[in-house]
């Protein structure tokens, strides 16, 4: 029989390795961040990236937190404050630091429904291990009177396939609220409160064999130095911007009140 011939060819060639069943390829199951299912994702941000995991996937989930309080100069509330400033296009352009980028542009929404006010944000190329990383962020801002926001809508890397592949193997939450005000008899402050949250997929040995407190505990430390480094500087760049886009609208008031005058000594 069939059998019988296969149990003979093995025992004439006792050297030959037994065939091995084909396997099929990693599957891999797109979580978004931004859902409060197990992910760990809450009310604080939202993220569209995608998280590569496997049935036996290990996550590892960093975060930090940075709050940082700065005080407005007298006077300049009167000249628009800086609730109107950061409504402004150089308001918004100097939130997301645009001179440091490589380029910079509006994000159309893909519907009526999408999110307004997204911006694509792309980053200098930076070496990364031997390789060249171009990281692209899309971010929301949302301005009210009372506050603004900054949300992370997506975060990718850019650059060889192994660098892109990445992007399969982690999601970023990031949210930074800025509020504003005068509260009693206190100085009135720029408040910025800056939420940042990262969730790894733990797959290269030597970190697959330890626990994951061995990746999240100097991930936290590195990313809270991140932010205790980027804060105050955000906050410093913000307050001179905008004395900056005051003093343009004082001198754009006196050129307003000088051709105004001219013509009203002409008209007499």
């Amino acid at each position: 029989s069939s059998r019988a011939a296969g149990v003979a060819a093995a025992a004439a060639d006792p050297c030959k390795p037994p065939k091995k069943s084909r396997r099929t390829g990693r599957s891999w199951r797109a979580a978004s961040a931004g859902s409060n299912g197990a992910d760990g994702s809450d009310e604080r941000g939202q993220s569209v990236s995608t998280v590569a995991t496997t049935p036996s996937g290990r996550r590892a989930r960093l975060s930090a937190r940075r709050r940082e309080s700065i005080r407005l100069l007298d006077g300049l509330p009167g000249q628009g404050g800086i609730g109107e400033f950061l409504r402004h296009p150089a308001g918004v352009e100097s939130l997301l630091n645009t001179r440091a980028l490589q380029s910079f542009a509006p994000v159309e929404p893909e519907s009526e429904s999408g999110p307004a006010g997204a911006f694509r944000c792309t980053l200098h190329p930076m070496g990364f291990l031997g390789f060249q990383v171009a990281p692209v962020l899309d971010l929301r801002v949302t301005p009210t009177r009372d506050d603004c926001t900054v949300e992370m809508l997506s975060c990718r890397f850019e650059g060889s396939d192994s660098i892109e592949q990445q992007n399969e193997l982690f999601s970023a939450v990031m949210r930074n609220r800025i509020t504003w005000g005068d509260n009693g008899d206190q100085e009135p402050c720029l408040d910025i409160d800056v939420n940042l949250e990262v969730t790894l997929e733990v797959y290269t040995k030597p970190f697959s064999l330890l626990p994951l407190s061995a990746v999240e505990k100097p991930g936290n430390l590195l990313m809270q130095g991140l932010l205790d480094r980027l804060v105050p500087m955000l906050g410093e760049q913000l307050l001179r911007d905008y004395h900056s886009w005051v003093q343009q609208q004082q001198h754009q008031e006196r050129i307003t009140r000088t051709r105004h005058g001219s013509i009203c000594r002409c008209l007499h």
